[in-house]
């Protein structure tokens, strides 16, 4: 009867305290009745948590609401998020346990143990009246409200001793706290009365409440009203920049009120924290703007997009000068590192003296750094040098995926004249899918042919590239459709098909018709059947220590209107990765 008698006065405090005016704050009676309407459904029957013994606020219910209360403003479509809107997607609501804060202060209608031992034996739970009170027998009233939780003990043990001064020992521990009402109003999702503790946070309450409205409501502009006048100011960037909350003691009737968004300014480009950002009267220059959204060091100009009372603007500024640059709303602010690069690093491999990695200047040639390069002349091949670029490894990615794109459209929109012929194309596309799903997977070199004859041209270097200085070696390497892929010692006098059989001979799949040389300057040639010394006797070439032979894999010729597409797909993944796709 007491809970409901207190309730009832709550209401008529909270629309008595509705219509009159607080200094520089004020809540209206349009906001406290829809706070009220909106918090009917959501409402905590207090007598459940009296009855409970204070196990239950409702705070290990979860509560699935909407991100706004109202759909998004015209303009917005694609913006980022507001600074701290995630801040309320953690589970600190529901997960937080029901024990006291050592902070909170203690108030009517807590429950306090009292254990004494020695000469006077005594096991009581005593309840703090509407004064602040508790009452001993013998002792008296002791004043407790608003002592600390951790200082209880203290406070009623000193009070004792008064009067039992000689060996009796006391134990005194707060057990309940008596759930407090909160009215959370303003642009937040569901605004209305939330059951807690005295001790929770304005976290807690604004959880409850869904969080703050990311289009309409303010993360700077958070005030606790009590009897309509302001008791305390929150900033949430500070909570989310540094972890300072001031604490709190919440009181029935107290009103969370959350303050309209303030001007917003839009981060974009390089920085940690590209977010939107709200400004305030003593925090809306760019210096306050990079201390929140923390640009990456690289960083060096800073492009802004407004409009002023005046006209539209548009300036870009050095980092230095943006800390003194006034924002205001609706302002688009781009970190952009604007200062190019005046060296590039390149790294070696293969057979050399020295460090790998080096640092020049941009409009180095590749002449220009060999001569800063130690190498033995009888362990490198410095003749056969080549370079692989990560510009052309891309490009040679592109264009295996368009031939393997082409190759997918052909096989599957060829029409088919009858039942049994699309069963065949079925089949063969699958064969055609996997062979392009493995396609896909290879990885080019990127490798810049270079050099030819011992002779090594002299190209403008670039941002990560690896110079390959190819070994001195003995072998030939025999790879691809053979039946035992193996190196063999180079021998001046075989031929092609030599060296093919003596790794075993051509396989079942082999395409013996062509067969691809990878040389060790990174070229790729192409020998037809009848070979023989072709290389000799057609172009003055043979095969030099160091060359790699690969038998490529034979296309089947029931795939007649695509065995062109596949076998370029298959010379081009042995020129750029120097493999043979099977």
């Amino acid at each position: 009867m007491r809970q409901m008698i207190k309730l009832l006065t709550l209401f008529i405090i909270m629309f008595g305290h509705a219509t009159s005016a607080v200094a520089q704050q004020t809540i209206t009676e349009e906001q406290l009745r829809q706070a009220q309407q909106a918090g009917q459904s959501d409402r905590v029957d207090l007598s459940q948590y009296i009855q409970s013994g204070g196990n239950s606020t409702g705070r290990n219910q979860p509560i699935n609401l909407p991100t706004s209360s109202g759909p998004m403003p015209a303009g917005e479509e694609g913006m980022p998020p507001p600074y701290g809107a995630n801040l309320f997607d953690g589970g600190y609501e529901s997960e937080r346990s029901d024990g006291l804060n050592s902070s909170y202060l203690v108030a009517p209608g807590d429950k306090i143990s009292i254990q004494m031992w020695g000469t006077v034996n005594r096991a009581e739970v005593v309840t703090v009246d509407n004064q602040g009170n508790i009452f001993i027998p013998d002792v008296g009233p002791i004043t407790v409200k608003d002592v600390p939780a951790n200082r209880i003990n203290s406070v009623v043990t000193q009070n004792i001793k008064t009067v039992y001064t000689n060996n009796v020992r006391i134990y005194v521990n707060l057990l309940t706290a008596t759930p407090v009402s909160v009215f959370v109003a303003g642009p937040v999702v569901r605004p209305g009365q939330y059951a807690g503790l005295a001790s929770d946070s304005v976290l807690f309450f604004l959880k409850r409440a869904g969080g703050i409205d990311p289009y309409r409501g303010s993360y700077r502009n958070i005030t606790v009203l009590r009897n309509n006048e302001i008791v305390l100011d929150y900033d949430l960037y500070k909570f989310l920049k540094d972890g300072r909350l001031p604490a709190f003691s919440f009181k029935d009737e107290d009103v969370i009120l959350v303050g309209e968004q303030g001007a917003m300014v839009t981060v974009e480009g390089a920085a940690r924290y590209p977010f939107r950002f709200e400004l305030t009267e003593d925090n809306s220059t760019g210096e306050s703007l990079v201390f929140y959204s923390r640009p990456l060091s690289k960083t060096s100009h800073v492009a802004v997009t407004g409009s002023r009372p005046e006209g539209p603007i548009s300036v870009y500024l050095p980092i230095n000068d943006f800390d003194a640059f006034s924002m205001a709303d609706g302002d688009k602010v781009l970190f952009n590192d604007d200062i190019r690069p005046q060296v590039i690093s390149v790294q070696l491999s293969g057979s050399y003296i020295g460090p790998s990695f080096y640092t020049v200047e941009k409009d180095t040639r590749l002449l220009d750094l060999l001569n800063h390069i130690e190498i033995d002349p009888a362990q490198a091949n410095y003749g056969s040098i080549y370079i692989k670029r990560e510009s052309v490894a891309e490009q040679q990615k592109e264009l295996i995926n368009e031939s393997l794109n082409r190759l997918e459209r052909s096989i599957f929109t060829a029409p088919a004249s009858s039942d049994g012929e699309a069963r065949i194309r079925a089949q063969e596309a699958q064969l055609v899918s996997q062979f392009v799903a493995r396609a896909r997977q290879i990885e080019p070199l990127g490798k810049v042919i270079v050099s030819e004859n011992g002779k090594v041209a002299n190209i403008r270097l670039e941002q990560g590239d690896e110079i390959v200085i190819p070994a001195q070696t003995d072998l030939i390497q025999v790879s691809g459709e053979v039946l035992m892929p193996q190196a063999i010692v180079y021998n001046p006098e075989a031929t092609i098909e030599d060296y093919v059989a003596w790794a075993g001979g051509f396989s079942e799949r082999a395409d013996d018709d062509r067969i691809a040389i990878l040389h060790a300057n990174g070229l790729t040639s192409f020998v037809e059947s009848g070979g023989g010394h072709w290389y000799r006797e057609r172009d003055g070439k043979s095969l030099q220590a160091g060359d790699q032979i690969l038998v490529l894999p034979k296309v089947d010729t029931k795939f007649m209107q695509t065995i062109k597409d596949v076998t370029q797909i298959i010379y081009q993944i042995a020129i750029a990765a120097n493999v043979a796709s099977d």
